[in-house]
């Protein structure tokens, strides 16, 4: 680890683009940054990417330093491991997507999920919604969508399928009571 003169000079220099005071820099946290973006990242190439990434904000941003407000090693750190999340979530992201479409529903002995709602009489209940309020149910719960992606696929704002969402749950939710006080 450098001396805070060493971590100043280095610094200066490398705001000044000496490259060799960056690869000073590099040498000094790299391997720090490394095991921070591999505990959020749990993937040795994913997080060693991560690190070459917040290197690269590090050199462009390196004017942005302001020592009064904290240290480097937190400056950077903190670079580090908000390029880790970001990189996170993408590849997260990229996983939900890919396993959310209908080729992908599990089936049972009993066939695919809508097959599995009309055994047991789901989608008579719905129809006792309002329309646009079953177009919500069947997008979300039968679907898989997101209220997001819900709402991107009807064209309509987003406001609005959580305000049906909410409604038809509450609808369902007063049918089944009615219905169990019966049985």
């Amino acid at each position: 680890m450098l001396s805070k003169t060493e971590i100043k000079e280095t610094i200066e220099a490398v705001q000044n683009g000496d490259a060799a005071a960056f690869e000073t820099l590099y040498d000094a946290y790299s391997e720090a940054m490394y095991g921070i973006s591999f505990k959020i990242l749990k993937d040795r190439k994913t997080a060693e990417d991560a690190v070459q990434d917040a290197f690269v904000k590090i050199w462009s941003k390196i004017h942005s330093f302001d020592s009064t407000k904290g240290s480097f090693f937190t400056w950077i750190l903190n670079i580090n491991r908000n390029t880790a999340i970001d990189i996170y979530r993408k590849t997260s992201k990229k996983t939900l997507v890919s396993i959310q479409n209908e080729s992908n529903y599990v089936t049972s002995k009993l066939g695919t999920t809508s097959q599995n709602t009309e055994q047991i009489g789901i989608s008579d209940l719905l129809k006792v919604l309002p329309a646009q309020e079953q177009e919500i149910i069947e997008y979300m719960y039968f679907k898989g969508f997101t209220q997001k992606e819900t709402a991107e696929a009807l064209n309509i704002p987003l406001g609005t399928v959580k305000t049906r969402s909410r409604k038809a749950l509450k609808g369902l939710k007063e049918l089944f009571i009615l219905l169990a006080t019966w049985i």
